[in-house]
């Protein structure tokens, strides 16, 4: 299988993980490992960034702190990873968690030098705690850890299966874009991701591959070049 994009940073949604039930769903925390592998068993190198919104979202908080809040946000991303990581490596996937900030106990802390390393003796690699600092997205730090692991592309598996120029649940006559640039998501403040996310990919280059998080075939194909959903780019 012949990939377009063999080393990819993917970023998954923390409510993927959670249920009626519970936050953090260990039959959820499966599947999304089983989407992981599917990237793995096809070839690519996989690094994974996850949202902690299924716990705390740091900007949804309307009582606590922000800065607190995030911070917040920051541990529940690693508690998403870890839960990752266990089913991972009961699926045989070797892998490891790389935390922005440090908690020896838990996980190794982040350097570029050692998420590379550890990608090139196959590894997949689960980043946490976003940038490490307040008042980021994990979206951003997706972004980020994509540029300094020298990925191939940005994937961003979310709750929407395209970029829209309006709400498609409120709005039936919203437009889909396959296709659509950077600056064309900006000018039209279209909620693909946030600003800062798109602008960093812009001024590095780095394409974005955004899908269903739910349609598992839409992983393999959107590396192979496919278009799954939308390519935001140049």
């Amino acid at each position: 299988m012949e990939l377009k994009y063999k080393r990819i940073l993917l970023k998954m949604s923390g409510e993927v993980l959670g249920d009626s039930n519970a936050a953090v769903s260990e039959e959820n925390a499966k599947q999304a490992a089983k989407r992981i592998k599917l990237l793995k068993d096809a070839g690519a190198e996989v690094a994974v960034v996850v949202g902690g919104g299924n716990i705390m979202r740091g900007r949804s908080s309307h009582c606590i702190d922000r800065n607190r809040a995030d911070h917040m946000g920051m541990l529940a991303t690693a508690i998403n990873s870890l839960a990752i990581q266990d089913a991972l490596l009961g699926m045989g996937v070797d892998c490891t968690v790389l935390s922005a900030v440090e908690m020896q106990r838990f996980c190794d802390t982040y350097s570029s030098r050692q998420a590379k390393a550890e990608l090139d003796g196959g590894k997949v690699v689960l980043f946490a705690c976003g940038t490490g600092s307040p008042f980021f997205s994990t979206d951003t730090a997706a972004a980020l850890r994509a540029l300094e692991i020298h990925a191939d592309a940005l994937v961003l598996a979310k709750s929407v299966d395209a970029v829209y120029s309006d709400d498609p649940e409120k709005n039936p006559n919203a437009e889909r874009y396959s296709y659509i640039s950077y600056n064309d998501v900006i000018a039209k403040n279209l909620k693909a991701t946030d600003i800062t996310t798109i602008t960093l990919c812009r001024d590095y280059k780095m394409p974005i591959l955004l899908f269903s998080m739910e349609k598992e075939e839409s992983y393999v194909k959107a590396l192979m070049g496919e278009n799954a959903g939308t390519i935001i780019g140049e």
